[in-house]
């Protein structure tokens, strides 16, 4: 077996074309002597064995602190209450606050919300509305499990992009049915045509929402190509049964696929992103 040892981060993604699999790799931190992450292919581990062995010791992904309980994905609590990375309206950002002048930190609310974001449609468990800066794509639809995506609109910072949220959130859902998507369980859908049904139905109030913010806020984005996302994934499971390190320490399986930021063992699946900050052992047969 090789072992590596250190902290989970999100597995990085690397989006080459809807014809070749995403490729997946782990990336593994050592904040106390802080070197450079280890980073194991993991496309190359499909069909062998794997074990996460949980060594019970978190160290926050913002300060590096040891902390008992994760909060928000890796962060200890005090993190959790004074980020803006982990304020209410990442979450929702029709409830930014920044033009209030309370953001917990106005530069880092500058930096990451004060620019361009884009409202698109996907399909990771069936049709979904969503919003992301610019960089993040595809990299979002990819965290999602999303089979297909396109950008609709571009508006010139995240708030602006919650309203537009909310408003196709009245025909269609904002959330993705993870246990749906892991089953692959996901028909294609033609979602330039979802786009235009849904921009006829909304266009009173887009252009009221558009009248009412400043000039140029919100563009509508033309002739965008679906982009079409395909996973590494050898079998999809019938049932989904989902590990949780804080209750199972150990966790071993067959790699099946990899899909979101899930590992798909044939034992059961793990969401890598909700234990960032865990030290682990991560071993695999060779």
């Amino acid at each position: 077996m090789t072992t590596y040892s250190g902290h989970l981060r999100k597995m990085h993604t690397h989006y080459e074309n809807a014809t070749t699999p995403v490729n997946y790799s782990l990336l593994l931190v050592d904040e106390l002597e802080g070197a450079e992450p280890q980073k194991i292919d993991l496309n190359a581990l499909l069909g062998k064995r794997l074990i996460i062995s949980y060594k019970n010791e978190i160290h926050c992904v913002a300060c590096g602190r040891k902390s008992n309980k994760s909060f928000n994905q890796g962060h200890c609590y005090p993190c959790f209450t004074r980020l803006a990375s982990c304020d209410k309206c990442i979450m929702s950002p029709e409830k930014c606050h920044f033009e209030q002048g309370t953001c917990r930190e106005p530069q880092w609310g500058q930096d990451h919300c004060m620019q361009s974001h884009y409202v698109y449609l996907a399909n990771s468990s069936g049709i979904k509305v969503g919003i992301t800066r610019g960089d993040q794509l595809p990299t979002r639809w990819i965290d999602q499990g999303a089979i297909q995506a396109l950008a609709i609109f571009k508006v010139s910072q995240r708030y602006y992009s919650g309203l537009m949220e909310i408003l196709y959130k009245e025909k269609i859902s904002d959330r993705t049915q993870w246990q749906r998507m892991l089953k692959g369980q996901v028909e294609e859908i033609d979602l330039l045509l979802h786009q235009e049904e849904l921009q006829a139905f909304f266009a009173a109030q887009i252009e009221q929402l558009s009248a009412e913010l400043p000039e140029g806020a919100v563009s509508k984005i033309d002739n965008e190509a679906m982009t079409e996302i395909l996973y590494p994934v050898v079998e999809y499971p019938q049932k989904v049964k989902s590990f949780n390190l804080d209750k199972q320490a150990l966790v071993e399986g067959v790699l099946m696929g990899i899909k979101g930021q899930y590992l798909i063992l044939d034992t059961g699946v793990i969401n890598i992103r909700k234990f960032s900050g865990y030290h682990v052992d991560f071993s695999f047969s060779s």
